[in-house]
């Protein structure tokens, strides 16, 4: 009942398949807003180096025009009208391949990291929205001082990364004033892309470093109790994926109990390599009890462990055998094999006797 408890309260267990599916449905899924950042800063760069004189262009010839015929603009409704949805074509068509491009960049930074979700568990009310104990913690809890680490961090970096960047322009920064408009423009352009290069270079780690804080924090969190994948196999009435889990984790149970109990063996039977059988007994027991068994790895095991606690390995190549084929784990070993195990063990009392 205990370790029910234990399993309960403690989930220890890597998640199946259909907890990280339920997961996925309710919106619960790893994201990093940091590599969100970097699809859109990758964006914003491409968009600056490739669109920006473009676009620059596109935008300047029909201000251009408004300008130079300022005094022919015809001032009533339809005059006005058409002035208007010119420069809004005008706009369009000189940031649409821009906006576009950005716009894709966040749907992708979002679908590297989880297929699409529409889920409406996060606008369901919830008490814990409302709660001032849950918005405390959530102000002043781990998770904001990590996030507030992460963020200073990320300002200091940037800053380190721009000030190296401007540092050795800083001469010309200073008579940017008494520059051409011509020689301007181009001047800032190249710092701008610079700087964005830069940026994209240190956030690019942190990208990464932060998708793979966030995914391992929220596969954490679906982690299971034993009760809890007992509780899905009900569910799931026997799915085959479950039962295996399940069975899996009884045996690395059982065999973890069972590698527990050879320190306190009396002996362990070999057959050299590919049997081993621990046996204890003490004065007052009806027969030795078999306390682990294993072939070929487990038996490997088996006997590192003895060796590591000094207990006694007798190699006897047909008893090891029958008895790993004859005897069940925690039972006594059958009549048929008393005498066998009594000189067996009588040996290893004998040499315990001498060596004392």
């Amino acid at each position: 009942m205990a370790e029910g408890n234990d399993d309960k309260d403690q989930k220890t267990q890597e998640p199946t398949q259909k907890k990280l599916d339920d997961a996925l449905k309710k919106g619960d899924v790893a994201k990093s807003q940091d590599l969100v950042t970097w699809f859109l800063l990758s964006a914003g760069t491409l968009v600056v180096v490739v669109f920006a004189a473009g676009a620059a262009g596109g935008l300047a010839l029909p201000l251009k025009n408004l300008i130079g015929n300022a005094d022919l603009v015809q001032v009533d409704r339809t005059g006005l009208m058409g002035l208007l949805m010119s420069l809004v074509l005008a706009v369009v068509l000189a940031l649409g391949l821009p906006f576009l491009a950005l716009f894709l960049a966040g749907v992708a930074g979002n679908m590297v990291q989880h297929r699409l979700v529409f889920s409406a568990e996060s606008m369901k009310p919830k008490a814990s929205k409302i709660s001032p104990v849950a918005g405390f913690k959530r102000i002043f809890g781990k998770d904001a001082l990590v996030n507030f680490l992460k963020g200073l961090a990320k300002i200091s970096l940037m800053g380190i990364v721009i000030a190296a960047v401007l540092w050795p322009q800083r001469s010309v920064i200073d008579s940017l004033v008494r520059m051409d408009v011509t020689m301007l423009l181009p001047f800032t352009h190249g710092v701008i892309v610079q700087i964005l290069v830069a940026v994209m270079a240190i956030l690019t780690i942190i990208a990464i470093g932060d998708y793979v804080y966030q995914y391992q924090r929220w596969y954490n969190r679906q982690r299971m109790s034993m009760q809890e994948l007992k509780e899905e196999f009900k569910q799931t009435d026997g799915n085959p994926e479950i039962k295996a889990k399940v069975r899996q984790i009884r045996r690395e149970r059982s065999r973890k109990r069972m590698m527990a109990n050879v320190p306190n063996a009396t002996v362990v039977i070999t057959n050299p390599t590919h049997y081993a059988v621990a046996l204890k007994y003490e004065p007052g027991m009806d027969a030795p009890l078999c306390v682990a068994k294993g072939m070929d790895a487990i038996a490997l095991k088996i006997r590192e462990v003895a060796t590591a606690n000094g207990v006694p390995i007798v190699e006897n190549v047909a008893l090891a055998r029958a008895l790993h084929a004859g005897v069940e784990l925690d039972a006594e070993i059958p009549e048929d094999h008393y005498r066998a195990v009594a000189e067996v063990i009588g040996y290893v009392m004998r040499l315990k006797g001498g060596l004392n």
